[in-house]
């Protein structure tokens, strides 16, 4: 049985689940993921511990293991871009084709205060399952980085 358990603003995780949940998306985002800090900052965003619009973090568990995790952050641009966007998702991937990646999803959506946007790599094989929930593809996303000096 898959369980929940939802961290934002005012339901934090201690410092041990926070870098548990960093930890499990730095591991199962694979080939898909960033590097640990970045997802510690999205991770902070969704929580408010530094100033930001917010958002949640939900994991889920079987049994007493960590099976995934969500992260979604507001926008604080509702009306002319999406509201959330989903930053992360992630199954242990030991445990990937058993649905908590849809069970996840499901319940992101429902506990998501508006339109939720998320951007996934075309050979990402999760693309489908974002597709069957209701996700559809609007915008060819381009990108302009500035030059680090």
């Amino acid at each position: 049985m898959i369980e929940t358990k939802v961290f934002n603003e005012t339901t934090k995780p201690d410092a041990a689940t926070r870098t548990a949940i960093i930890d499990f998306l730095y591991k199962h985002l694979e080939q898909f993921g960033d590097a640990w800090d970045d997802i510690a900052r999205a991770v902070d965003y969704s929580l408010k511990n530094y100033e930001s619009f917010g958002g949640f973090v939900l994991v889920s568990y079987f049994g007493n293991q960590m099976s995934g995790v969500v992260v979604v952050n507001r926008t604080g641009m509702k009306g002319y871009i999406p509201d959330n966007i989903l930053v992360y998702i992630a199954t242990h991937n030991e445990m990937r084709g058993q649905g908590i990646g849809k069970h996840l999803m499901k319940e992101t959506l429902a506990l998501a205060d508006g339109d939720v946007a998320l951007h996934v790599e075309p050979d990402n094989p999760a693309r489908f399952l974002y597709e069957k929930v209701g996700f559809t593809s609007k915008y060819k996303e381009m990108r302009y980085k500035q030059a680090e000096i």
